[in-house]
């Protein structure tokens, strides 16, 4: 890969006539020990918490969901992905918004209607309307991500950058498990109505918590909404070669942890593993491990750099998957941790280098990552269901290693080009 840009040049407003100047100066933003780092670093893993908490309110309930309504694997696993998907369709035109009010403000905004959706949640009479509520929350929510991270670009300083994006991912992770295993006890004792909104309440805690302690925005400056200019803005991203395949990386990765994470309940809950709700719920701790991998992304990268990051990461998923076919619970426990440190790492070291190569636009190329990200996480979720259903378990692997075999290609295929590339310049050096 190209080296990143690693100071703030003018940010170009996706959404506007005018430019969003950024100062080119350094000095003043936050990093480890300067004032506000800290309360940053809280604030946002908070909103990380909260975002995957509801995003997957439902994932590990699937089981639950299916025998209230009367429903397949597959038509419960809409309730994961149309909140997923709404999110991806819906990420880009958030960021612009946040380009003219404030990433802070749009983060503030998206927590709060996301939160006020879900206490709606529990009362939903059928499975429609529950996928409705939940297409309605993931749009919410995707107002958060792409301000969090253009956020994290403006105000930290560049050498600090992929560790502050890996607490906010970390924090998603924590999000994730904490939500999952507070759904499957409270599921177990008062069923899944009652879960998804104890997972609302304790989103709005979090949301609380974002609120009192995110600083204030110092490197942001608002410019006014123009259709043209976002769409040139889009276009010159999809024209990078280097984040088009950081985006494809980001769907890929997120379609092996969709269809994985959507279809394991299904399976523990049947036999020969048989095991209760609560303790399905309780599954979901092995995310601790993906808060430790993704928080260490920034040291994998400056020991591996960051092809070498990618395919430690996507082979650690791979082993992950084939382990995961075995019919003891250990086996399928740390099948679990692989593909859970394998799949953040990715995500992380992938999110992170699309903030810090796009010089122009960054909200616009997160919210592009992002979009990427999520459609990956509804294709995974509902062909994953489609492939447990036609093939059993080993059927959702086998979507999971022909997604971490796109990983692969795409990762070779920078490598290639980018040795062209040093060849093509070489002699210029000479």
């Amino acid at each position: 890969m190209p080296p990143a840009s690693t100071g703030a040049s003018t940010l170009t407003v996706a959404a506007s006539t005018q430019s969003s100047s950024v100062t080119t100066d350094t000095a003043g933003r936050l990093e480890p020990g300067r004032p506000g780092y800290r309360r940053m670093s809280f604030a946002l893993f908070a909103a990380g918490v909260a975002t995957f908490a509801l995003l997957y309110s439902t994932q590990a309930l699937l089981p639950a969901v299916s025998a209230s309504f009367g429903a397949t694997a597959g038509q419960a696993s809409w309730t994961v992905s149309a909140a997923t998907g709404a999110l991806a369709l819906c990420v880009l035109p958030m960021s612009a918004l946040s380009e003219r009010f404030g990433r802070r403000q749009m983060m503030t905004a998206s927590l709060v209607i996301a939160v006020t959706v879900g206490l709606f949640v529990p009362f939903a009479p059928s499975l429609g309307s529950l996928i409705a509520l939940r297409a309605v929350q993931g749009a919410a929510l995707a107002g958060l991500p792409a301000s969090a991270m253009a956020y994290l670009a403006e105000e930290v300083r560049p050498k600090a950058l992929v560790a502050a994006i890996g607490l906010f991912v970390a924090g998603n992770s924590i999000g994730g498990m904490s939500g999952r295993i507070l759904t499957g006890w409270v599921a177990q004792l008062w069923g899944w109505r009652a879960a998804v909104g104890a997972v609302g309440v304790l989103a709005l805690a979090c949301a609380v918590v974002f609120h009192l302690m995110i600083p204030r925005a110092r490197s942001f400056t608002p410019g006014t909404l123009n259709p043209k200019a976002l769409a040139r803005t889009v276009g010159s991203h999809l024209a990078n070669p280097l984040l088009r395949r950081l985006y494809a990386i980001g769907a890929l990765f997120m379609t092996v942890f969709g269809a994985v994470y959507t279809v394991i309940g299904y399976r523990l809950v049947e036999a020969p593993f048989n095991l209760p709700q609560g303790i399905v719920g309780s599954i979901f701790l092995v995310y601790l491990v993906g808060t430790v991998s993704s928080a260490a992304a920034g040291r994998l990268v400056a020991r591996l750099g960051r092809r070498g990051a990618l395919y430690l990461a996507v082979s650690t998923t791979a082993a992950g998957l084939l382990l995961s076919l075995a019919d003891r619970l250990a086996a399928v426990l740390l099948g679990l941790v692989l593909i859970t440190a394998g799949f953040f790492a990715g995500h992380a070291v992938a999110s992170s280098s699309v903030s810090r190569t796009a010089t122009t636009g960054r909200a616009q190329a997160s919210a592009l990552y992002q979009s990427a990200y999520y459609l990956g996480s509804s294709a995974g979720g509902t062909l994953g269901a489609v492939a447990f259903h036609a093939g059993g378990w080993a059927g959702t692997v086998a979507l999971g290693l022909l997604a971490v075999l796109g990983v692969v290609s795409v990762t070779l295929y920078g490598t290639r080009a980018a040795r062209v590339e040093r060849l093509r310049l070489a002699p210029g050096q000479n």
